[in-house]
């Protein structure tokens, strides 16, 4: 399944990716990193010992005590036969001699049986004479497996051999096909599969309507959350740092941050809530340590759910766990600035607001939606109820006054910030729409079309809708065939702002051109970006491939794109 995808924005991504070379400091780096995995990991065997050996005291204690038992049980069954005279026969003694006799003499007539067919073999075939027939030729060099190895030629350099091609221009060929032009989009989907959790990295080019994977990264556990990054971690933001790294929440309690422009990278840049070097401790308190899933300061203690960075202020980042708190983290230190503990269940969506870019707006299980100026501490700015738990939130680009709340029972609310309930109960949205008969898992507002939302669910529908004027009306519906729908979001960028991803539990990653929608280009036909053609509605996938690629079948790729990696093929599909 993929959990989760989000966009890239054009012009960030660099134009040939490097690939990470194993030296001296990358080395130390991961054998840091390494070590304090390990020391978790001999931690936790040492408390598996300890469990099992406590369990097989256990054990020992209760066969002791059946053992006393049966033989407490014999003793009075020989008091109760007269002096301790046996009642068994002892002719059962001397029955097993007697089976494995007969077992023994039906395995000898089974052994010569099969000498007897071995004989036979070596006279039909003159197995017994080959070795004498070998000795008697002549020529020595078909002896054997590498009997003509005299006959072999060999060369000093390998453009000499005419059997050796090497293109001239590999390398050149091989660069060409990681680049990554500036009209490129670059799309990440959280993948697991097969127990293996991977980041994909895609390239999207929507002028030859291709999209492929790039490459992909190992997670260790399986991916919840991705927040894409402007900045390098331990970096002091300047107006022209640039950079391009996704922050990732998995299922473990740490937030890897990988660079997105390296290829091969074994190990994250960084590491957000990874443990410290432990300190010298005595046995007896190792064995009384036990994890605690109580919230502290520095760390997360359970899975990462959501993250949000702040465009403005860029070197911080916003954390939801399921450990029921709120971590604001420093990416120039990357250490916890502030941890939130005003929810009292799972945070499962994070979102700033657009404008005031200290006010950070959080959803939970609570059923409770939360709004903190960052500046503070523990200080709620806001708090609204809802219904059911909260799935996700989002601010409206476009009015910075509003913000939309999905839920687990397929409904979506929009909220007007300026207006505070007294209590929870009392909370009044604008208009509640019940979009979906199952779980909303995740929606979008497009970034540069005033009123166009996009909604997904777990009852594998995709659906558009038109929130003009707050009267919300549906525009069209899809099912892609994707299974449960885990994740949808438009692209960033003005050209390409009618694109939708679209990803769920069957795997596969679609990029739908919702302008060449019928229904689309009617409700938003003002909207519509000029020069965009009225053609057959366009959804562009990726699907797996166990067939070899189609350049290695003589095939050439499509025209205007670059060719795709092996195990991978583009897909279009067309809809009346």
């Amino acid at each position: 399944m993929i959990t989760s995808t989000t966009w890239v924005p054009r012009g960030f991504a660099a134009e040939f990716p490097d690939r990470k070379t194993l030296d001296e400091d990358e080395f130390s780096r991961i054998a840091e990193i390494a070590k304090l995995k390990l020391d978790d990991a001999e931690e936790e065997l040492e408390d598996a010992k300890a469990a099992e050996s406590d369990d097989d005291n256990n054990n020992d204690n209760n066969d002791d005590k059946e053992d006393k038992v049966e033989e407490e049980e014999e003793e009075e069954a020989k008091d109760t036969n007269g002096g301790g005279v046996s009642l068994e026969m002892d002719i059962d003694s001397e029955a097993p001699s007697n089976k494995e006799k007969k077992k023994k003499s039906k395995k000898g007539r089974k052994d010569d049986s099969d000498d007897e067919a071995a004989d036979d073999d070596l006279k039909e075939y003159n197995l017994d004479t080959y070795d004498d027939d070998v000795a008697e030729d002549d020529d020595p060099q078909t002896m054997g497996m590498f009997g003509n190895i005299k006959s072999l030629a060999y060369h000093e350099n390998n453009d000499e051999d005419p059997y050796i091609t090497i293109p001239d221009n590999q390398d050149d060929s091989e660069r060409e096909d990681l680049q990554i032009l500036p009209t490129d989009n670059l799309l990440l989907a959280g993948r697991f599969e097969d127990d293996l959790a991977h980041l994909e990295i895609y390239v999207y080019e929507d002028d030859s309507d291709n999209l492929y994977v790039h490459h992909d990264l190992m997670l260790p556990a399986i991916p919840l959350c991705i927040e894409w990054l402007d900045l390098p971690v331990k970096t002091t933001p300047t107006p022209t740092t640039k950079g391009n790294y996704a922050a990732i929440g998995t299922t473990d309690p740490e937030i890897e941050i990988w660079n997105l422009d390296t290829i091969d990278s074994l190990f994250p840049d960084a590491i957000l809530g990874a443990p410290g070097p432990k300190s010298s401790t005595s046995t007896a308190s190792k064995k009384k340590k036990k994890k605690s899933k109580q919230p502290v300061s520095t760390h997360h203690t359970d899975s990462i759910l959501s993250l949000s960075s702040n465009r403005t202020h860029r070197n911080l980042l916003a954390s939801g766990s399921a450990d029921t708190t709120i971590k604001l983290w420093d990416l120039t230190t990357c250490t916890a600035a502030h941890s939130y503990t005003h929810h009292t269940d799972k945070v499962s969506s994070l979102a700033w607001h657009p404008t005031n870019t200290t006010i950070l707006l959080s959803g939970s299980w609570d059923r409770t939606i939360a709004a903190v100026d960052m500046r503070t501490k523990d200080t709620v700015s806001g708090r609204w109820g809802c219904e059911s738990d909260v799935e996700g939130i989002k601010w409206d680009p476009h009015d910075p006054n509003y913000f939309y709340i999905s839920t687990d029972i397929g409904t979506l609310h929009l909220h007007d910030a300026r207006n505070i309930p007294t209590s929870l109960s009392a909370t009044k949205p604008v208009w509640t729409l019940q979009a979906h008969s199952s779980s909303l898992t995740s929606f979008d507002v497009n970034p540069i079309i005033p009123g166009f939302i996009a909604t997904a669910s777990t009852d594998k529908n995709v659906k558009i809708w038109n929130v003009e004027g707050n009267k919300p009306s549906m525009v069209t519906t899809r099912d892609f065939d994707l299974g449960k729908i885990f994740s949808v979001g438009f692209a960033p960028d003005k050209e390409v702002g009618f694109r939708l991803a679209v990803a769920g539990s069957e795997g596969i990653v679609k990029v739908w051109d919702t302008s060449t929608n019928a229904a689309v280009r009617r409700i938003f036909a003002g909207r519509v970006p000029e020069g965009v053609e009225e053609k057959e509605e366009r959804v562009v996938g990726v699907e797996y491939s166990d067939s070899e690629s189609d350049s290695e079948d003589g095939e050439e790729p499509e025209e205007g794109g670059r060719e795709r990696p092996d195990g991978w093929e583009s897909m279009s599909e067309e809809e009346d």
